[in-house]
């Protein structure tokens, strides 16, 4: 079968390989779309700790079933839901197998969906909503990560919210937190092209290097800062902001994993009593979530940038790790319904 290989730091290739192997009480699935994350990137990079080449990357697909599922008959939609877990640490057995202390995924820690056939535990096998496209499905996953922040951050309907990051994960929150019924959402993002894009979706936007942020957030909430302040960045730069521009007794929500350790004005949180959350993929009820909320907001359908043919697997890294207007790009491996 194709299937788009990581082999080295900055070396993807399609290749033929062998089929996957199907253990038993896993299923196969035939791919159609599968999308490139920022887990996906750092691989590229070879940064990633636990990912060793040759591996084909990518935990988010869509597809159908091909066999080895017990209830759902061959030609099912399905996406996955790529976290394994141990089921046996105090986290899986206590109803938290998001945060296990193992925790593997697939595309890192076995073989994942940038190939024509991808193999995946039956119970992490879920079906794709009726009228949701083969595309839309490979967008479950990072939308699932959107709605664990949303809800695990404790955010509020009509509350003011600042989001800084527009990547997909950024994007993603944003609409989440719209669809949630914030009474405002602001995006902080340095890329001009991405900007563009939060503009489309509706969003207020702020230029950081051109623009004051914490001037314009408190203008906006006629000064008393922003209700929730979402961290979809990652960047050291970012984090002396995040606790000036949330209000007395707010509250920060990092989402982006941060590779460094990174200095955060903790007397200010001190003072203004701030709140800080740290989420971490997503639970099951998440992962459902996202699938519904998928079907009602087609929003989310335009972070969808560009599309591509796996024989053309270098450039989508090439358009994510340049500065592009590129925010989700996905390869397509089969027809889409």
């Amino acid at each position: 079968m194709k299937a788009i290989v990581f082999e080295a730091p900055q070396t993807v290739s399609l290749r033929e390989i062998e089929m996957p192997t199907v253990p038993q009480g896993w299923a196969l699935i035939k791919i159609s779309h599968v999308g490139i994350c920022g887990t996906d990137l750092n691989i590229y990079a070879g940064s990633h700790p636990r990912a060793k080449a040759p591996l084909v990357m990518g935990h988010e697909c869509s597809g159908t079933i091909v066999s080895g599922h017990p209830t759902l008959p061959g030609g099912t939609p399905v996406t996955i839901n790529p976290l394994l877990t141990c089921g046996t640490c105090i986290p899986c057995t206590t109803g938290q197998s998001h945060v296990c202390e193992s925790l593997k995924l697939v595309g890192i820690d076995s073989d994942g969906g940038m190939a024509e056939y991808v193999a995946a535990p039956v119970e992490r096998v879920v079906p794709i909503p009726e009228g949701l496209s083969f595309a839309m499905g490979a967008l479950v996953e990072p939308v699932a990560v959107a709605m664990h922040a949303v809800r695990q951050g404790g955010y509020i309907p009509s509350d003011h919210a600042v989001v800084f990051g527009a990547g997909t994960i950024g994007l993603c929150v944003a609409l989440a937190l719209r669809s949630s019924g914030a009474s405002q959402v602001t995006i902080v993002e340095t890329n001009e092209l991405r900007l563009q894009k939060a503009r489309e979706l509706g969003f207020s936007t702020i230029h950081p290097q051109q623009e004051n942020v914490r001037e314009i957030i408190l203008a906006q909430t006629k000064g008393t800062g922003t209700d929730f302040v979402f961290d979809c960045a990652g960047h050291h730069s970012v984090l002396p902001l995040l606790t000036e521009i949330v209000k007395v007794r707010g509250n920060i929500v990092i989402v982006a994993a941060y590779k460094k350790p990174a200095e955060v004005h903790l007397l200010q949180g001190m003072f203004k009593e701030l709140t800080m959350r740290f989420v971490r993929v997503y639970t099951d009820k998440d992962f459902e979530l996202a699938a519904q909320l998928l079907v009602q907001q087609r929003d989310f359908e335009k972070i969808i940038t560009h599309t591509l043919p796996p024989e053309e697997a270098r450039k989508g890294f090439d358009l994510l790790t340049s500065h592009t207007e590129a925010v989700k790009v996905m390869y397509q491996f089969s027809s889409d319904r």
